[in-house]
């Protein structure tokens, strides 16, 4: 049987489940980056570094609930702080402690966290970030790069997949898009002209790692250089630290490189898991959030804005971040992960290897001849150049759904060509992902899709 057959075969609860989620949701899936051919997998229970499938199969996962789980799945102490909060109560419709003990974490945690107002999700903090970047700036406009992904508002939509010179996007009015500047990442020489030639743009956003957590990398000379040109320019600088915030280092990528941004997004590991997001920064740029005599109101409701589920979770969770180890592990299983593929990738002469940085891992097809060195945290070795069309262009999804459905059928949950770890990966799971990637692309190579 080839890959499509033994996956049918192996989750057959699975198809039942999608022909049903068919007639409900578009596509059958509630997320985007679920969708799968010839159907998902649909999982019962998660803890640790593992998922249950309903079929009832263990698998290593490396989706960590889209990076929310750095402390991998249903940690005990989070569970706990949950559940004591459930009993008490959901939604108070009022100001309540765990907030504070929440953005006193956050503030103590992040560099650039002078003040903090907490959100629904990441993407209503990227909007939020942009509205008061006007309101302070004064300028409509902002400049970001292609293959950032800041959520799915209108305005941040633009150039955040391929094709990146697309003339539109789907939806979004042209008087919106036309507010955003698209360029090439990692081009300061680019950013300092556009800047220069629009006083129309107001700030830089981007993801401090590189865009989609990092298929292409940007590291710490970059995001210097785009600090002084931002204090230069009187631009405001943004990093969505949605993924990376809590996940490289203890307060994210701008504690790791030193650099601090205007405004910092935040979600995810921000709430545990839970839904929850905020946005951090200069008080002076949240203080357009405050009523004040002779100054621009921003008005912010939102119903769900750091309730106290959410809040107990966050809590519990960046009181473990605030000790390192999380961080720490995660990254070291991921150094091991990334170098063993190589490893592996070149001793079998697979046209194939693995990079990334931190807790993040990326493998890319057709790249025979050249298989990286042993790398650490973030010094590996960034392949085409860092040329985001061969990094982070269309995909063949094929080749993609074939990688799935024999990581699967090998007992791993790898998130198309990339994935991330948490701090439960274990050096056992490491390897079981090694071999489970070379007994994949065997069957994808005997297929044609190697």
């Amino acid at each position: 049987m080839n890959l499509v057959e033994r996956y049918t075969a192996r989750f057959p609860k699975s198809r039942e489940r999608f022909e049903v989620a068919k007639t409900l949701f578009p596509c059958g899936v509630t997320h985007d980056t679920r969708m799968m051919e010839p159907f998902p997998i649909y999982v019962s229970e998660a803890k640790w570094a593992h998922k249950k499938t309903i079929d009832g199969h263990v698998v290593i996962d490396y989706f960590v609930g889209h990076g929310s789980h750095l402390l991998g799945h249903s940690p005990s102490d989070v569970v706990w702080a949950v559940q004591q909060q459930m009993e008490k109560g959901t939604h108070p419709g009022a100001c309540h402690e765990l907030e504070i003990e929440w953005g006193q974490l956050v503030k103590q945690l992040v560099p650039s966290a002078e003040k903090i107002r907490f959100t629904g999700s990441g993407t209503e903090a990227t909007l939020m970030a942009l509205r008061l970047s006007r309101l302070h700036t004064r300028r409509p406009k902002f400049l970001k790069f292609q293959g950032h992904f800041h959520g799915w508002h209108d305005y941040v939509t633009v150039s955040a997949d391929p094709p990146y010179d697309a003339p539109g996007v789907p939806g979004v009015p042209e008087s919106v898009s036309a507010n955003c500047v698209a360029l090439t990442p990692n081009d300061l020489n680019a950013v300092e002209d556009a800047l220069k030639k629009d006083d129309g743009i107001g700030a830089v956003i981007l993801e401090p790692t590189g865009g989609h957590w990092g298929a292409v990398p940007i590291r710490g000379e970059f995001l210097k250089g785009l600090r002084e040109l931002c204090t230069r320019t009187g631009r405001v600088l943004i990093f969505d630290e949605v993924i990376t915030g809590f996940r490289v280092a203890p307060g994210g990528a701008q504690q790791f490189y030193g650099v601090t941004p205007d405004l910092t997004s935040l979600a995810k590991i921000l709430a545990g898991g839970l839904p929850g997001g905020c946005l951090a920064g200069k008080a002076d740029i949240l203080a357009f959030i405050e009523p004040r005599p002779g100054k621009p109101k921003m008005k912010h409701p939102g119903t769900y804005n750091a309730n106290p589920l959410s809040a107990s979770a966050g809590v519990a969770t960046l009181k473990r971040v605030l000790t390192g180890e999380p961080c720490k592990k995660a990254n070291e299983a991921a150094v091991n992960l990334r170098n063993g593929l190589n490893a592996m990738f070149a001793a079998n002469k697979l046209p194939w290897l693995a990079y990334g940085d931190f807790s993040m891992i990326r493998v890319l097809p057709n790249t025979s001849g050249v298989w990286p060195k042993a790398a650490g945290v973030n010094d590996g070795f960034i392949p085409h150049g860092g040329d985001v069309n061969l990094l982070d262009g269309p995909k063949n999804m094929k080749q993609v759904y074939a990688m799935r459905q024999g990581m699967l059928l090998n007992g791993v949950d790898w998130w198309g060509t990339a994935g991330m770890t948490s701090c439960e990966h274990t050096a056992d799971d490491i390897a079981k992902t090694v071999a489970a990637m070379e007994a994949t692309i065997g069957a994808m190579t005997a297929e044609g899709l190697g």
